[in-house]
């Protein structure tokens, strides 16, 4: 056996270098200066109150589990883990039960380390009060989601929430170098070059275990290539040769690519997803490209990166350019039916067409606007001409009397009132003058004219505003008198249906 094998013959490195000290942890200094919360629950004083529980929010392999250890240690407190994918309400009062016992007839404090309490459902996290609140236990609970949106707020308002951060790139550097030396660790059983330190503090983005994990790996890769070079004839016999070294090479061959940071239920969920909407309503291609390789990558279900994009299609690009929600919607029924990873490619088509394509918000703010007219009570009855008349005695109430068909005349359109009587006038709808909303801008000026009853404007003094000489969220003002531009907007009115035969 080698000393590197010796030195890892038993738990892995990242157990065997948990910190047993608050001094020893690496990062969250903020957290664990002398004086505050955890420094106080890790160095109780006599008659002093503490905190009663925790919870400790934050990505993988940022020292939850490790300052859940340190808390039980230094305090000298019993130590029980329980992980809320396994335990359950029955667990959790066995614990209660024996800390209490322990309290009484011990004086034992108990620390109860709950890993991944966003798991536990709103009765098993109840089931935790009684304890938290009596002082029975204290509560150490680790979440890489939200608690704001994950814990009860009983329980909330009964704990100090500390968050934790990713480790920066000295934290993993000095983390690796002690880990290479320790005795708990390799030992000094391997050498490292500096690119190969780099590359995996690279590859670990912030995560101690993974960070730890990779060094173990690069270890034993190492130490395989010599104990190979070694039965070569020109091996070299001298010591500093046979000491296995763990270069960029070695790296790259235990690590293929970079972990992606995305926890489909935590904060990387909320915030890519954001990044992803607000690019694509940003029009910038390449960020809404990059923030859907994150959430592929990252195993976001497809269905779910497809709603959004139907629901972009619809709130920021609209009537710009309606074709885009058909787009969205198609690939959303490509990606049904084909599954992953080929999903990824009509995915990526609508994300690449609704980010290119131009924007209009103006059919999301009429709902919304019409919306809030409603809920503040301005309804109004429904025009008596506009009401069902096809059953019996409707006409005798005046349903459906001096209703005009639109169909009957030359423009399509008739004048003739359809909003309530209180909310005559009332505009919801105001196309910008992005894309097709300029068509339909133009269109609507002439149908608001006809139903007003003024006579319509021909097609020939409507001339093309161009897009980008409109500023955004604005309807294009049409000069009077000038010729239109020979476009196919220009055209647009003779063409639907409103230029009288």
């Amino acid at each position: 056996m080698t000393s590197l094998q010796g030195a890892r013959a038993s738990r892995p490195l990242a157990a065997r270098m948990r910190p047993r000290t608050l001094d020893d942890v690496v990062g969250q200094s903020e957290l664990r200066r002398p004086g505050t919360p955890l420094w106080r629950l890790c160095h109780p004083t006599e008659g002093e109150r503490t905190p009663a529980s925790v919870i400790l929010f934050g990505p993988p392999g940022t020292g939850k589990t490790t300052l859940a250890h340190v808390i039980a240690t230094e305090g000298q407190r019993r130590f029980i883990e329980l992980s809320a994918i396994s335990a359950g309400v029955k667990d959790v009062r066995r614990v209660m039960e024996q800390a209490q016992a322990d309290r009484d007839l011990y004086g034992t404090q108990t620390v109860l380390f709950l890993d991944e309490i966003h798991r536990f459902t709103k009765a098993q996290q109840d089931s935790l009060l009684p304890g938290v609140e009596d002082g029975i236990v204290t509560l150490v609970a680790a979440t890489t989601e939200n608690p704001s949106f994950s814990v009860i707020s009983p329980l909330l308002s009964r704990s100090l929430l500390l968050r934790l951060t990713s480790l920066s790139d000295d934290d993993l550097l000095s983390l690796i170098d002690r880990a290479i030396v320790d005795e708990r660790g390799l030992h000094g059983a391997v050498a490292i070059d500096d690119e190969a330190r780099t590359a995996i503090v690279e590859l670990a983005s912030g995560d101690a275990r993974r960070a730890l994990t990779l060094l173990e790996a690069a270890a034993g890769q190492a130490d395989a290539d010599i104990a190979s070079a070694e039965k070569t004839d020109d091996a070299d016999s001298s010591e500093q040769a046979r000491l296995p070294r763990i270069t960029a090479a070695v790296v790259a061959i235990v690590a293929d690519r970079a972990l992606v940071r995305y926890d489909q239920n935590g904060d990387q969920h909320y915030d890519v997803v954001s990044a992803f909407i607000k690019s694509i309503r940003g029009s910038d291609v390449d960020a809404a490209v990059h923030y859907l390789a994150r959430m592929i990558e990252g195993g976001e279900d497809s269905r779910f990166i497809a709603r959004r994009l139907m629901i972009s299609a619809a709130e920021d690009i609209g009537t710009a350019d309606p074709q885009a929600l058909s787009i969205a919607v198609a690939a959303a029924q490509t990606v049904a039916m084909v599954g992953m990873p080929e999903g990824r490619i009509p995915l990526a088509e609508a994300t690449v067409y609704l980010a290119s394509a131009p924007k209009s918000n103006a059919a999301y703010l009429a709902i919304d606007r019409a919306i809030a007219d409603i809920r503040a009570g301005e309804a109004g009855d429904v025009p008596s001409h506009l009401r069902d008349a096809h059953y019996k005695g409707a006409r005798a109430l005046g349903h459906g009397i001096g209703y005009q068909y639109p169909h009957d005349e030359p423009t399509g359109v008739s004048a003739q009132q359809y909003l309530p009587d209180s909310l005559q006038g009332r505009r919801y709808y105001e196309p910008t003058g992005h894309g097709f909303d300029a068509t339909i801008g133009r269109r609507l000026d002439q149908v608001r004219r006809l139903l007003a009853g003024l006579p319509m404007q021909r097609a020939a003094q409507t001339p093309t505003v161009k897009t980008s000489e409109v500023p955004s969220g604005k309807t294009p003002e049409v000069p009077s008198g000038k010729a239109a531009e020979s476009s196919p907007e220009a055209t647009a009115d003779a063409d639907d249906g409103l230029e009288k035969k």
